[in-house]
């Protein structure tokens, strides 16, 4: 039935005898919601150790900034995961599968990846194996990356579709914890003992998603028969009966985990699939292509690194994770695409607030009460929009499609962002504001026709 996750967000409310603010509030004492948290900070943990934390250690070190800039290119492995999800989605693994389950034995196999990239990189000297800290730093993505694959499946088959935005609240907390623990957390310990001593002790904490990932229950999937009869509908499509030989069978595996995800999209949501698919595109555009020019914008508007650095990162997070928590409640209590709908249309308005900030004079309140409301409306956007992914994947092809919607989602987005830089140098930041503002309205609409196909339904 198409769009049948999304547009019986009511009836599904109903079941799940949600009927006040207190019952929506509950949510996050599940113990799958709040276990999330851990899951969250597992996957965050990494991001930054191969990125920012990696740069800074390699500066210190005195490597030249043409290096240190190569090394970036590790990045493009979270850019292209969506290649291998098809086997994460499908392969068992020998002997832990069995043990463990598919999602928890392919989430222990990544950790244990990336702590021992991580020690890798600790035992190395950034002055003479530049090469061996790379490679270490390959693994480390590549590790992170299939944790993200399984840590997403994860969270979207633990529990119902209702609950998915608070599971991305906890997630997201869980998340920049991490980024805290490997950002300031490792300048504190490399400033007090050295960046090697940072990086064992970043490997020791990813304890805690290894931890996490051994007491949790792996997730019972309801077997997709409509799922099943595609896959050998696609399979006689391309004359594969019988699959004797390796070369059948091999075929036959990519049917069903690679092309069999894209079709059963396209074959449940109809003709509605394109506009989908045009959401997901369009709707972190706004708040990216604006965040790209937001410390220069602070700077240049005079504002010192000190009191930019004290404002985004404690008014920041706390306003974050407020957004968020509030977001998984907002889905909880009134489905998905409503707030959906006040997400997108808060991230527009806030960029209003941005042209205010860049015409009036120089003033920590107002920077402070702009930073605010920019992360709280960023929040519920991130929360509501996780879980709106997580409706639209099929169990049968959880990991691939939300790798998929994933790469879908930021692509457009950090290319149009691109031209951030120049907008502002051509028009002045107020301009680029109303422009970054104005990015954000294709979303509001889409929404708004997907929320009328749902009032047709419903009144059919």
């Amino acid at each position: 039935m198409p769009m049948s996750a999304i547009l019986n967000n009511d009836i599904m409310n109903k079941q799940l005898n949600i009927t006040s603010w207190r019952e929506a509030f509950a949510v996050y004492r599940k113990p799958r919601v709040a276990g999330m948290i851990f899951l969250g900070f597992s996957a965050g943990l990494p991001f930054l150790l191969v990125f920012s934390t990696l740069s800074a250690w390699l500066r210190d070190e005195g490597v030249a900034r043409t290096t240190i800039g190569f090394f970036s290119w590790v990045g493009i492995t979270y850019s292209i995961k969506v290649f291998w999800a098809p086997v994460v989605d499908r392969l068992p693994l020998p002997m832990l599968t069995k043990s463990l389950g598919k999602r928890r034995s392919w989430m222990l196999l990544a950790q244990i990846i990336i702590a021992a990239g991580l020690l890798g990189m600790a035992f190395s000297d950034a002055s003479t194996q530049l090469q061996q800290i790379a490679l270490f730093a390959l693994l480390v993505a590549f590790g992170s990356a299939t944790q993200d694959i399984v840590i997403d499946a994860y969270r979207i088959e633990a529990v119902d579709k209702l609950l998915q935005g608070a599971m991305a609240a906890t997630y997201v907390l869980g998340y920049r914890l991490a980024l805290l623990a490997a950002g300031a957390g490792s300048f504190y310990i490399a400033e007090a003992f050295s960046w090697q001593t940072a990086y064992c002790f970043m490997a020791a904490l990813m304890s805690v998603g290894i931890i996490t990932t051994l007491n949790i229950r792996e997730p019972v999937i309801t077997v997709d028969e409509e799922a099943n009869e595609l896959e050998v509908k696609l399979e006689s499509v391309v004359g594969l009966g019988e699959k004797k030989s390796f070369a059948s069978i091999l075929s036959a595996w990519f049917i069903d985990s690679v092309v069999s995800p894209f079709v059963e999209f396209f074959k449940r949501n109809g003709w509605l699939s394109l506009f989908i698919l045009l959401l997901i595109a369009s709707y972190r555009i706004s708040d990216i292509t604006m965040g790209v020019m937001a410390n220069p914008f602070y700077l240049d508007t005079g504002f010192s690194k000190i009191e930019i650095a004290n404002i985004t990162k404690v008014f920041g997070f706390f306003m974050t994770i407020l957004g968020a928590g509030l977001g998984g409640i907002l889905v909880v209590r009134y489905g998905i695409l409503r707030p959906l709908l006040a997400g997108a249309i808060l991230v527009v308005v806030t960029n209003l607030l941005f042209i205010f900030l860049a015409l009036s004079e120089p003033s920590l309140a107002l920077l402070a009460l702009v930073i605010s409301v920019d992360n709280l409306s960023g929040g519920i956007a991130t929360s509501v929009f996780i879980a709106y992914l997580s409706s639209l994947t099929s169990t049968s092809y959880t990991a691939t499609q939300y790798a998929l919607f994933s790469s879908l989602m930021t692509l457009p987005a950090k290319v149009i962002g691109g031209f951030s830089g120049v907008v502002v140098d051509s028009y002045g930041y107020a301009s680029f504001f109303f422009y970054s503002g104005a990015l954000g309205l294709p979303a509001v609409f889409l929404i708004i026709y997907l929320l009328l196909q749902q009032h047709r339904r419903t009144a059919d």
